[in-house]
């Protein structure tokens, strides 16, 4: 584990995965503020470019509270700065994807490009979540029941809120099995620094996202995606001029449910951004 200290004195742990010559991505794990170990390789990734992995404010091993994910962009910089050489490529997951776009938004030239998995998205655009229909299609009373305690109160004490992640695992998934189970249960996160990462976010943070000079962006995506929804996802990827990769039978962990699809996406992507460079790249949909 190395650190890199923060702007206002405070050391992020980091971890690097994989080794080599290929220029590192700097991998932001969403949560939010959940433990990153639940991120695995990212499915091999790690054997393609290697992988320096954040563990945010929050975190078991940084420790603190976030100070909102529009702020916590500056931790980002922080270890971009840390890497050296040229703009770095970024990969964030779930909520992590809202710290990646505010670095982009808040330190123009600092990425290079996004890949952003399963992004947390009705906030860029306003588009309708649509996990009930996607709930009702699968007919699944374990799902059923998860999604009952998702549109419930939100219960803020930590003891409530452990519950209720306990309830809610299995809408991550596009299926239910102890793969999924186990995996569930990989990286810890509590209630206060989850509810510390959406405070002091600026109202027009969306617009500052869409406005900035935005670099080439790839969106993985499930359709299964029960959490961050299907149609939400592509009205931010077309928000966002992104490439966009929606992942047959997967929800919200794809490294976890199709591994070996999230690893050819990836190597597809970076390898294309390598080749091309980012001046050449233009929006595409694709299903794998």
């Amino acid at each position: 584990m190395d650190t890199v200290t923060a702007d206002d004195g405070r050391p992020l742990a980091l971890q690097t995965l994989g080794d080599g010559p290929a220029r590192p991505v700097l991998v932001v794990p969403g949560g939010p503020c959940r433990d990153p170990e639940y991120l695995g390789d990212l499915a091999g990734a790690a054997a393609l470019r290697p992988l320096v992995v954040v563990h945010l404010r929050g975190t078991t091993a940084t420790g603190g509270l976030s100070r909102g994910w529009w702020r916590d962009a500056d931790d980002l910089l922080a270890v971009r700065r840390h890497l050296g050489g040229p703009a770095v490529d970024v990969l964030a997951h779930s909520a992590g994807t809202r710290a990646a776009l505010a670095l982009v938004a808040r330190h123009p030239g600092a990425v290079r490009s996004l890949t952003l998995v399963t992004p947390s998205a009705s906030w860029l655009t306003g588009a309708a979540h649509d996990g009930a229909e996607l709930v009702a299609r699968r007919a699944d009373p374990v799902l059923d029941a998860a999604w009952a305690s998702a549109v419930g109160r939100a219960r803020e004490d930590e003891e409530g809120f452990q519950r209720e992640r306990e309830e809610q695992a299995a809408l991550g998934y596009a299926r239910w099995t102890e793969v999924e189970r186990a995996h569930a249960q990989v990286g810890a996160t509590r209630a206060a620094s989850a509810h510390a990462w959406f405070r002091d976010v600026p109202g027009d943070a969306a617009e500052r996202v869409l406005g900035a000079d935005l670099p080439p962006t790839c969106v993985v995506a499930g359709r299964d995606d029960v959490l961050s929804g299907v149609a939400p996802v592509r009205a931010y990827a077309a928000a966002l001029r992104a490439r966009l990769v929606e992942l047959d039978r997967c929800g919200h962990y794809p490294w976890v449910e199709q591994p070996d699809a999230f690893r050819i996406a990836l190597g597809r992507w970076w390898a294309t951004l390598d080749e091309v460079g980012p001046a050449g790249l233009e929006p595409t949909t694709s299903a794998v």
